[in-house]
C-alpha cells in the first residue's frame, strides 16, 4: 500500500502551496492563509470538551434521566457550533470584496469602497484578549473614513509566533486589493 505522505517523492515546499491554481474560482470567498496553531488548538479543545459532554449525556440517558440527557446534548451542540465558528474567524477575500469574520459579527467591504489596505505598527490585542502589545496590523481604510477593526494582526490566534506567515498573508490580501479595487 503506497503512502505518499511518507515518501520523499512528494514536494514539501511551503511556497508551492501558496501558488494559485489555474482553476481557482475568484468569485468564491477564500481565506488567503491557513488557520494558526492557537486557533486550531482552541477548537480542538472545545471539540474534546463536547465529546466529554456527549459521553456524560449518554451515561445520564442510560440512567433514565432523559431531561438531563437533553440538556447535555444541547450543551454539546452549542460547544461544537462555537468550535466551528472559531475556525471560521478570520479574513476572507473574493472578487467581490474583503470580509472580516469575527466570532459574533462579520463585516464585508466591497473593493470599490476600499480606499487603502496597508500594514502598520500599532498596539494590537494579544490573542483577542483586552491586553495590547506593540505589533503589526493589516488595516483597511474605507472611503469616507469609516473605521474597521484590523483585518489581521501578528499577535492573533492565526499568527502568534509566525511572523513569516503574517507577512505572506498580509501581502496576499494587499495583492487582492491592488488587483480588484479601483484606484
Amino acid at each position: 500500500m503506497p503512502l505518499p505522505f511518507l515518501t520523499a517523492d512528494r514536494a514539501f515546499d511551503a511556497s508551492a502551496e501558496d501558488i494559485a491554481l489555474p482553476f481557482d474560482d475568484h468569485d468564491s470567498w477564500r481565506r488567503p492563509y491557513r488557520p494558526g496553531p492557537w486557533r486550531v488548538a482552541a477548537a480542538a479543545g472545545l471539540l474534546l470538551l463536547a465529546s466529554f459532554v456527549l459521553l456524560a449525556g449518554m451515561i445520564i440517558a442510560f440512567a433514565g434521566a432523559v431531561p438531563g440527557s437533553a440538556v447535555c446534548l444541547g450543551l454539546a451542540l452549542v460547544v461544537i457550533l462555537c468550535a466551528l465558528r472559531l475556525l471560521r474567524v478570520g479574513t476572507w477575500v473574493s472578487r467581490h470584496g474583503v470580509r472580516r469574520v469575527g466570532f459574533f459579527t462579520s463585516v464585508t467591504v466591497p473593493w470599490n469602497r476600499v480606499a487603502d489596505i496597508r500594514t502598520v505598527q500599532q498596539p494590537v490585542k494579544w490573542l483577542g484578549f483586552p491586553r495590547t502589545v506593540q505589533g503589526q496590523a493589516l488595516i483597511l481604510v474605507r472611503q469616507g473614513g469609516e473605521p474597521v477593526p484590523p483585518l489581521l494582526t501578528d499577535n492573533n490566534a492565526d499568527f502568534l509566533t509566525r511572523s513569516e506567515a503574517f507577512d505572506r498573508a498580509a501581502d496576499t490580501v494587499e495583492a487582492w486589493g491592488d488587483e480588484y479595487r479601483r484606484v
